[in-house]
């Protein structure tokens, strides 16, 4: 039986009862919906497909609501895109504008505040390069260093300039209100800096005290990883944003590192973005997206998570298979190593593995194996000690 659990996200691609029942079939444990996307009513029917086709299949599939946070987004352009080339004179403003002729928008007001001349603006995860000259008024004046098209509402990053925007923006606030609503599982707090991101967010959940996983985006809580760890009921690596926000070549390091010490405090720990990137146009992966997924779950991971693989990719089913079928093989050679291999020889594997036994990983409704989780304590029991408020109804899923 296969212990760690697949997180598939939802759109365009999987919005269907067939296709998140071949979802479920396939393997999908927890469905993410992004809140960056997508309206409310969207996503509640997305959240009542979900729930009637597993009940009638009988299997449990948690809800995680991504909220988007502090992300500086771009806004919309004439056409749908915008062609920038190297060399190009280029002005990112603050004005509500539609974006044309070497205008890029931005609803983020507190932009000129955080940026100076000579500052890097990256675009759409850094395919898109800016060297900003000057700034004046609502308008950033910038050089493109690396070309590309830039398309509506892609990301806009700031590496190593500070974000004036809180972690839990007006958006948010309104978004986690109707995920309350609708009464999602978990939600993913995205961009979070410091502990106290975590506590602040904790009085948006409270009626139904939804356990909160912590989005590992910046350097700043690369940092803190332990801190943070101590009061969220989960970590997710998200190797997108932090892979632009830090240099690529140190993004493996930095992944092992915070699995193996989130490991260490019997937390629960999921790794993201980019693990089958290929299958969004083709239906078979990479071998080196099959070696990601599998070191993901040899690091220790809990989960392992498809983004547009599954939302926007011409393939969904056929990744959340793929995935399942790279963590079965993954877990059945690690359990055939440790039982054909003589105690004394060396391990050629991530250490994470001895410090964490099958037999403790964790259910869906959090129960917690470690001191350092006494606040998911407080909101869970143990499998064995009965229903909890993440397992009772039978939309309710748990780590099994």
């Amino acid at each position: 039986m296969r212990k760690a659990k697949i997180i598939c996200t939802l759109g365009p691609a999987s919005d269907t009862p067939g296709v998140i029942e071949g979802l479920i079939r396939a393997g999908m444990n927890m469905a993410r919906l992004n809140f960056s996307h997508g309206t409310h009513e969207e996503h509640r029917r997305r959240v009542e497909t979900i729930r009637k086709v597993a009940k009638r299949l009988g299997t449990p599939v948690a809800i995680l609501q991504d909220i988007q946070g502090p992300k500086i987004r771009l806004g919309r352009f004439d056409g749908g895109q915008l062609l920038v080339k190297q060399g190009q004179s280029v002005t990112v403003t603050t004005r509500n504008v539609l974006g044309q002729d070497g205008v890029i928008p931005t609803p983020i007001k507190t932009l000129v505040k955080d940026v100076a001349k000579g500052h890097e603006i990256l675009l759409d995860d850094g395919r898109v390069r800016l060297r900003v000259l000057r700034v004046q008024g609502q308008d950033v004046q910038c050089r493109v260093e690396v070309g590309g098209v830039l398309k509506n509402h892609k990301g806009l990053n700031l590496p190593g300039s500070p974000m004036s925007v809180p972690t839990i923006t007006r958006k948010d606030a309104v978004d986690l209100a109707f995920g309350q609503e609708v009464g999602v599982d978990y939600v993913a707090l995205s961009f979070v800096r410091t502990p106290e991101d975590i506590k602040k967010a904790r009085a948006h959940v409270a009626k139904l005290k939804t356990p909160l996983i912590a989005k590992i985006e910046k350097p700043q809580a690369v940092e803190r990883v332990e801190e943070i760890a101590a009061v969220a009921d989960g970590i997710m690596v998200a190797r997108g944003d932090l892979g632009v926000e830090m240099p690529l070549a140190r993004l493996p390091a930095i992944q092992k590192h915070m699995v193996s010490a989130v490991n260490r405090m019997g937390g629960l720990v999921i790794v993201a973005t980019e693990m089958l990137e290929s299958m969004v146009a083709n239906a078979r992966p990479t071998r080196a997206e099959v070696s990601d997924v599998a070191n993901a779950i040899l690091d220790g991971a809990d989960a392992v998570m498809l983004s547009g693989e599954t939302a926007a990719g011409k393939y969904p089913i056929e990744a959340a298979s793929t995935m399942a079928c790279i963590v079965e093989e993954t877990e059945r050679g690690v359990v055939k190593h440790q039982h054909h291999s003589p105690s004394s020889a060396p391990r050629t594997w991530a250490p994470a593995w001895p410090r964490r036994p099958w037999r403790r990983r964790r259910s869906w409704a959090l129960a917690p194996s470690s001191p350092t989780r006494r606040a998911a304590t407080r909101r869970a029991s143990s499998p064995s000690s009965g229903p909890t408020r993440a397992s009772s109804p039978s939309h309710r899923a748990r780590w099994r």
